[in-house]
C-alpha cells in the first residue's frame, strides 16, 4: 500500500495505531476507576490511618522503653546489683507515706 501523505503511515499502520492509543487509554481509565473507586480510597484511607498508628504506638513503645531503662539505671549498676543508696531512701520515703495515709484514714473512721 502506498504511503498517504502527511499521515505517517499506511491506513493500516494509522488504524493500528489508533488500536494501540484506544487499549492504552482504556488500561489508564480502567486504573483511574480503580484508584477513585470509593472502596479503594477507604482501604487507602484505612492503611494509612493503620500505619499513622503503628507508627506511634512503635514510637511510644520505644519511649517507654528508654524511660524504664532510664528509671532501672537509677536503681540498679552496670553489674546488675541493686544500688540500696538509692533504693532505702525511697523504700522509706515510700512506707512513711503509706503510715501517713492509714493514719488518716484511721483517724476519719474513728
Amino acid at each position: 500500500m502506498a504511503e498517504t501523505a502527511g499521515t505517517g503511515g499506511t491506513p493500516a499502520e494509522i488504524e493500528a495505531r489508533i488500536a494501540q492509543r484506544r487499549a492504552a487509554l482504556a488500561e489508564t481509565l480502567d486504573e483511574i476507576a480503580v484508584r477513585v473507586h470509593p472502596k479503594t480510597l477507604m482501604y487507602d484511607v484505612k492503611a494509612r490511618a493503620v500505619e499513622t498508628v503503628d507508627g506511634a504506638a512503635s514510637r511510644a513503645s520505644a519511649a517507654a522503653g528508654r524511660a524504664v531503662s532510664s528509671v532501672r539505671a537509677q536503681f540498679v549498676s552496670e553489674t546488675g546489683a541493686p544500688r540500696l543508696e538509692r533504693i532505702v531512701p525511697l523504700a522509706l520515703v515510700a512506707a512513711a507515706g503509706a503510715g501517713l495515709l492509714a493514719l488518716g484514714s484511721r483517724r476519719r473512721h474513728s
